[in-house]
């Protein structure tokens, strides 16, 4: 299972001011992209067996320990987020207490790039060093970092994994309701393909917006790329898993 970590980006307000935070929406990406492919493939090789009951306990199996370890993951992936943030503020911290010059060439470093006038850059710098604001605002503009929350671990956590549940279980739901694995197979490839491709069109638009004749192609684009990606990954595991049953059956 492929496990990816997002860059902490700042909380989004709507007009509305309904906050969104970016990160969980990330976290979110991550788990269900996993979800929609690695249990797709599993499902797919294992019907090759021929058996429901093969499918769908693997299936479950496979969605819980895969549910568990994404989380798992995620979780540990914040808490060091966590601890290399608190890590870089404290160091933050003693440079502006103890090397005032350092902290000065930062943050003209920092002015630079926008192009403000000399005179107003030193004002700006004279002001923000003797500011208790100072750290924050080189935690932010200098290391582009943002302030994790509390909570952000667990939030991952369960985000990730609740993603990847969810996704996972779509595959798994025909085998439940029929019992002819190979018509269950088809239901299944069809309802991953759905799936998939609303996943890759609703993942691209979220994005790059959902209006105009050109977001809706690139969404369309971002659905068909998310097709091919599941149909390769459930063609490997389904071919391995009829490669292995032939060869065992021919001993």
């Amino acid at each position: 299972m492929s496990l990816a970590f997002v860059q902490p980006r700042p909380v989004a307000e709507s007009n509305s001011g309904f906050k969104i935070d970016s990160r969980v929406i990330s976290d979110a990406i991550i788990g269900l992209s996993d979800g929609l492919t690695v249990p797709f493939a599993l499902t797919a090789g294992l019907s090759a067996l021929g058996q429901t009951k093969v499918v769908v306990y693997g299936g479950l199996a496979e969605l819980i320990a895969g549910a568990i370890s994404m989380g798992l993951g995620g979780y540990l992936g914040a808490k060091s987020e966590e601890a290399s943030y608190k890590a870089t503020e404290q160091e933050t911290r003693q440079q502006v207490a103890t090397s005032p010059a350092t902290v000065a060439e930062n943050l003209y470093s920092i002015f630079d790039s926008y192009d403000i006038p000399s005179s107003t850059t030193q004002e700006l710098v004279a002001h923000l060093s003797e500011s208790p604001k100072c750290v924050d605002f080189l935690m932010r503009f200098e290391h582009t970092l943002s302030s994790p929350t509390g909570t952000r671990a667990i939030t991952c956590a369960l985000t990730i994994a609740g993603g990847y549940f969810f996704g996972g279980f779509i595959p798994l739901i025909p085998y439940m309701l029929i019992d002819k694995v190979d018509r269950a197979l088809y239901w299944s490839i069809g309802s991953m393909v759905i799936a998939l491709f609303v996943f890759g069109y609703v993942k691209t638009c979220f994005v790059i917006g959902w209006s105009g004749r050109k977001n809706i192609y690139q969404g369309c684009r971002g659905g068909l790329e998310m097709v091919v990606v599941g149909s390769v990954a459930a063609g490997a595991a389904m071919g391995l898993v009829m490669a292995f049953d032939h060869g065992s059956g021919g001993e």
